[in-house]
């Protein structure tokens, strides 16, 4: 069985990560997703923070595979970065839960 993972980089005051928010929330009502947001300039944080303080929003879409007798399994992440839609946020989630990325 395999699942998605959404992990929404982000920080304060950033109108394009507000819509990624958004875009997010549209895909949740749809189907059921394990999503986590990260302040990239939170403490605690500065790897994310090298990698990502200028380029936020950034969402990551991983392939979570259920295992029972080792520790769930995931893949590399898929990126989209900056201006993105529900649409492309779900079709990643589709791809994920059919084990495709």
């Amino acid at each position: 069985m395999h699942s998605a993972r959404l992990t929404l980089f982000t920080r304060a005051n950033c109108s394009l990560c507000e819509t990624a928010k958004t875009n997010i929330a549209v895909v949740q009502k749809k189907r059921p997703v394990d999503y986590t947001e990260i302040d990239v300039m939170a403490k605690g944080q500065e790897n994310w923070k090298h990698l990502y303080e200028f380029d936020t929003p950034v969402l990551h879409v991983q392939r979570v595979s259920y295992t029972y007798s080792k520790p769930d399994i995931v893949s590399e992440a898929k990126k989209l970065m900056h201006r993105f839609s529900a649409e492309e946020v779900e079709r990643l989630v589709r791809e994920a839960e059919e084990g495709i990325i």
